[in-house]
């Protein structure tokens, strides 16, 4: 069974990729993951504030003298509050490469061009076979425009093809007003992939400490369905490879995301709740469900379900947000019909 696949001029020796997160900060742990069957890792994200930091040697500046002023304590990062600085994330890349023979994907994590293009370089350097931009941006701005916002993330994937050979990838949010057209654009600037989707961390407060304090919650299955979407709608319609993420959970999962268009997965909650190990479970559920369906080879699969391919397009748009909620008021009315009561 040939479970292969390409992912931005990359053959993987399966669609099972890891994703950015703390498991890749020790090396011991990206071994595991190759042993486990990962066919490529994205590394932990290095941060623009890290570079940033670096860079100017802020630190001092901001820090000093602030004590009398409350709010201006958590107005930069502390360096401590980074488990990994530039210099090592790069020493990082460069002993991972040295251990495993699977594909190592740098990961840069901000929102502006900043000083992304010399760091990605360094990046390159180190070995890292592929970069992913990882374009976290909350606009706040109420006299900032859609077209500015788009603006932003096209001049940074065009600044870093400029500095870079290696493929780059470039994370994307789905909230943009016509996210298929700016998957065109990002397409037409040169991104070798597009990762569907970002999730956005949402902030909470507490409540005993009247304070706003992180609240990370891993994903759960749901979250599969809105980048499967996209993937479908998507496929065959821009050159970049399609990576899926969010919500996969479960080799049915990976296998859903390649119908729909993915060439690859990337895995992050499942492996952070069941360990790393996880990656074989996956791998054999692929497995058992190909060879029960006669499916022997992962590219048969991919793009069989996605808008292109589906005998009723639709089905990805509108008529099925119509036909589900049809659907669902016929149960209702089912159950709640008026005369199961009266008579």
């Amino acid at each position: 069974m040939d479970l292969t696949t390409d992912y931005m001029g990359m053959t993987l020796r399966s669609p099972l990729v890891p994703s950015a997160s703390p498991l890749s900060e020790e090396i011991d742990n990206i071994k595991r993951m190759e042993d486990a069957g990962a066919a490529a890792v994205v590394m932990h994200s290095v941060f623009e504030e890290q570079l940033t930091h670096e860079r100017y040697e802020l630190h001092h500046h901001l820090t000093h003298g602030t004590e009398s002023y409350p709010e201006a304590l958590t107005y930069f990062p502390e360096p401590a509050s980074f488990h990994v600085g530039p210099e090592e994330y790069l020493n990082h890349i460069a002993k991972a490469k040295e251990k495993v023979g699977i594909p190592i994907i740098g990961s840069l994590n901000g929102s502006s061009l900043g000083g992304w293009i010399d760091f990605a370089k360094l990046i390159q350097q180190a070995g890292a076979s592929a970069l992913e931009l990882n374009i976290y941006y909350v606009p706040t701005d109420m006299e900032q425009t859609s077209t500015e916002i788009e603006e932003t993330y096209i001049d940074i994937l065009r600044g870093v093809k400029a500095a870079v050979t290696i493929p780059v990838a470039v994370k994307v949010s789905p909230f943009f007003t016509n996210m298929a057209n700016m998957a065109k654009r990002l397409d037409d600037a040169g991104a070798d992939a597009l990762v569907l989707f970002n999730r956005f961390y949402q902030p909470d407060i507490n409540l005993d400490n009247l304070e706003v304090q992180p609240n990370i919650i891993l994903s759960t299955p749901q979250a599969m369905r809105l980048p499967m979407r996209w993937l479908a709608i998507l496929y065959s319609r821009i050159n970049a490879s399609l990576a899926a993420t969010s919500g996969i959970h479960k080799g049915h999962d990976v296998l859903k995301m390649l119908m729909a268009g993915a060439n690859v997965t990337m895995l992050c909650s499942v492996l952070l709740r069941h360990g790393i190990d996880h990656l074989q479970v996956i791998e054999r559920e692929m497995r058992e469900w190909m060879e029960k369906n006669e499916y022997d080879s992962v590219r048969l699969l991919q793009g069989s379900m996605s808008q292109k391919s589906c005998p009723n397009p639709s089905e990805f748009e509108r008529a099925q947000y119509m036909r589900s909620l049809q659907s669902y008021k016929g149960d209702w009315q089912q159950v709640y019909e008026p005369s199961h009561f009266f008579g």
